[in-house]
């Protein structure tokens, strides 16, 4: 059986990642943070997701000598020139809180109306092979941030966030099956699950 290593320990994640490239990479099995010896994750300190995800898949590479997987992601709120983009999982400040984050971005678009508080979702995934091959892929979910929390599926935003394929939806009332249907890091992990198929051959 294949190994490729996730370079998280968000469980939720996990699941997603490990939903959407079982039927494209046969008989893989996704490794993630807990299911590893403890190293030192880098500081995501890069202005882009690309530049986050590869920091990542680097390190992980380096640390377990598997073929690793990493993404970065985030919501790009158009009222907000493009934050809190990069900043999304700390953007209330230390330590990571979603319940805070999205307190203080329904604050900050208050008074924001509706057809105005339009958002997408940005992910880069980013694959590094020990053959020294390595990828990058990104996918997009456009859609608006609504002025209530919604839903208990998904994590992070989703409970604030109406994609535009189920607009009267938030992404945290959708089916798992359904949101990876749409998500960016859905539309991401298709692209590039074919190329770590043929990678881990």
């Amino acid at each position: 059986m294949a190994e490729v290593f996730l370079a998280s320990r968000n469980t939720k994640k996990l699941g997603e990642m490990e939903r959407i490239l079982a039927p494209i990479v046969e008989g893989v099995r996704v490794l993630g943070l807990d299911d590893v010896v403890e190293y030192a994750e880098p500081v995501e300190d890069q202005p882009t997701f690309e530049g986050n995800a590869l920091l990542k898949a680097r390190a992980g590479l380096a640390a377990t000598g598997l073929p690793t997987l990493a993404d970065d992601s985030g919501l790009c709120v158009d009222a907000l020139n493009g934050m809190p983009g990069v900043l999304s999982a700390r953007w209330s400040g230390p330590p990571k809180d979603d319940a805070r984050n999205n307190r203080l971005l329904l604050d900050q678009l208050a008074d924001v109306p509706d057809e105005r508080r339009t958002a997408h979702f940005a992910c880069a995934v980013a694959f590094c092979h020990p053959d020294g091959t390595e990828l990058v892929v990104e996918g997009r979910m456009d859609g608006r941030v609504l002025r209530e929390l919604r839903g208990s599926g998904g994590f992070g935003y989703d409970v604030l966030f109406a994609a535009v394929e189920h607009p009267d939806l938030t992404t945290a009332e959708l089916s798992p099956t359904d949101k990876d249907a749409i998500s960016h890091r859905g539309r991401a992990l298709r692209q590039i699950a074919p190329l770590v198929a043929h990678a881990l051959r």
